[in-house]
């Protein structure tokens, strides 16, 4: 018999920053013992407390097997305090950068950096991460690192990347850690202005999308992870970038995981073009795909991505202040109706 399935990304709305919230059930959906849930990343506080309430209102229950953080930045896991507080959850899945002080401690140039003083430094610059942590240390909740190869429910849902020596790598190399100088007054005073949009014109036979996008350490360690229903794949990317998705490319031809044709993918970071590439959605066709962005978010999604998506004839779908639902084998939802997907832009943002 198939399996009942939902996957739902709520809105997260915060100006011009976008974030994710998403939850998954599947199974039998007749009964709490014959279904599992699964939350990846909690956006704002304000889409933790939906999460909360969509896993008790919606799928009948208040418990959740497994929480998923792909990565540190806030804007993926400050809802999740209040999801791992107000819910019983099984695991919960977040690296924990400050653990890997030891290994990492030596790559730096100044002496007087120990492994106990970069472990604090590591749990400051990464507050709600260790808050949340701390939650789920007090209610004996089992915490795993979710590195290349950790797997849920007999492989029904695993992590793709990255593993532990290029997230090491990517750590050493993030803003968080010691040798990332401090912004000038003037680089900070940059910042702070927002760069006018330019558009351009765009066909449907000439890709202006490349391979050369670049995007931040902290976006770089995000977990990817795949979940496969009756042979149907699903693929979650958090904010990965184009060599961390180049690396889960490799690690799945490695490890016979064929996810050349899938059925649904999540759009790395919010659908930005800096994070995947023509290479990356050659190498990974899919049928559908989600973008979490708010509303308000000018670059997010970026159309030379959604763009890139149709030209390889998969449906975008964009959350954009409304919750959306992806569902297969499971009765339609009150109060959700169809969408359409993005069309094909002839004006993208440069």
């Amino acid at each position: 018999m198939a399996q009942s399935l939902e996957i739902d990304f709520l809105a997260v709305e915060s100006g011009q920053h976008s974030g994710d919230a998403i939850a998954i059930r599947y199974g039998d959906f007749s009964s709490r013992d014959t279904q599992k849930i699964i939350i990846i990343d909690g956006g704002t506080l304000t889409a933790g407390q939906n999460l909360v309430n969509l896993v008790r209102d919606v799928y009948g229950t208040n418990r959740v097997d497994l929480v998923l953080c792909t990565h540190l930045d806030k804007d993926h896991v400050s809802g999740l305090r209040t999801v791992v507080r107000e819910l019983e959850v099984g695991e919960l899945w977040i690296h924990k950068p400050w653990e890997h002080s030891e290994e990492i401690c030596h790559l730096f140039h100044d002496g007087r950096i120990t492994t106990n003083s970069l472990a604090e430094r590591l749990k400051d610059a990464y507050n709600f991460a260790y808050e949340l942590v701390e939650i789920a240390e007090e209610k004996g909740i089992d915490i795993r690192e979710p590195f290349a190869g950790r797997q849920f429910d007999e492989f029904t849902f695993q992590i793709l990347g990255p593993n532990v020596d290029f997230y090491r790598e990517l750590l050493v190399n993030s803003a968080k850690t010691p040798e990332q100088k401090e912004d000038t007054i003037l680089e900070s005073v940059m910042k702070s202005f927002t760069k006018a949009i330019n558009w351009v014109e765009e066909s449907i036979g000439l890709e202006s999308l490349d391979e050369n996008g670049e995007t931040s350490s902290e976006n770089s360690s995000s977990a990817v992870s795949l979940l496969t229903i009756d042979s149907n794949k699903h693929l979650f990317t958090g904010d990965a970038g184009i060599q961390s998705l180049k690396n889960v490319i490799e690690y799945s031809v490695q490890e016979g995981i064929d996810i050349s044709k899938i059925s649904f993918m999540q759009a790395p970071h919010h659908g930005s073009k800096r994070n995947i590439s023509p290479s990356i959605l050659d190498s990974i066709r899919c049928d559908v795909a989600y973008v979490s962005a708010s509303s308000e978010a000018e670059k997010h999604p970026s159309r030379k991505v959604l763009n890139a998506f149709h030209r390889r004839n998969t449906k975008t779908y964009s959350t954009e202040g409304q919750n959306i639902l992806r569902r297969r084998n499971a009765p339609i939802r009150k109060g959700y109706s169809g969408l359409e997907p993005h069309p094909f832009y002839e004006l993208v943002q440069e």
